[in-house]
């Protein structure tokens, strides 16, 4: 595909909302059309799975809610990135299927297989050019979400979740490192996108 396609990853309290943001404006600043979008969600018929899959009152089999990302994703991929990476445009999404591998296939022990399946039907070649993973210690994610207030369903699992969400993340960037980069999510602010923009300058692209 023509356009260039950015995913930002990693588990609760890491900073995507800002990061993403802040990936968004790096580009426009170079002048790409930019397409900002997230996952789950990114169309109306996908918010509403969105809605379903974070609300805290809903209980679901690891299965299911893997089916749901997907089902969400499916829409996603078809109506919104494969349109805009072919219109030649930057996306740059809140999270794409490297978070199932992490969640559903490691937090919920789903496995990688059958997250592979899902993906190689879903996804397909419509992989991110780059993915930027941002890597906390879990208790510090999660000190930071204790600021937050009211948690969404996955928000409410227990650390040992979150932990094996991590560790398939970093296994996932060491098995594609031409594709990932892995920033410290520790440090401040600045010094957080900083190294992104270290990444992002570092990119050639043209759409």
């Amino acid at each position: 595909m023509a356009g260039y396609f950015v995913s930002i990853e990693g588990v609760e309290g890491v900073g995507k909302s800002s990061n993403h943001a802040f990936v968004c404006d790096f580009f426009r600043k170079q002048g790409f059309d930019v397409v900002a979008t997230r996952e789950p969600g990114g169309t109306p018929e996908a918010e509403k799975i969105r809605g379903v899959l974070l609300d805290a009152s809903n209980k679901l089999e690891p299965l299911t809610e893997a089916l749901l990302m997907f089902a969400s994703r499916c829409e996603h991929v078809r109506t919104v990135i494969e349109p805009a990476l072919a219109a030649g445009k930057v996306v740059v999404t809140d999270r794409f299927v490297d978070a199932s591998y992490a969640y559903q296939g490691g937090a919920r022990k789903l496995g990688s297989a059958v997250i592979g399946q899902l993906d190689e039907m879903v996804v397909g070649v419509t992989q991110p050019d780059l993915t930027l993973l941002l890597d906390l210690d879990v208790e510090a994610g999660m000190a930071r979400l204790d600021k937050r207030g009211e948690r969404d369903r996955i928000e409410l699992e227990r650390k040992e979740f979150f932990s094996a969400a991590r560790k398939a993340y970093l296994h996932r960037a060491k098995r594609y490192p031409e594709r990932f980069r892995v920033i410290d999510a520790a440090a401040d602010l600045h010094a957080v996108q900083s190294s992104i923009k270290a990444v992002l300058d570092s990119l050639t692209i043209s759409c």
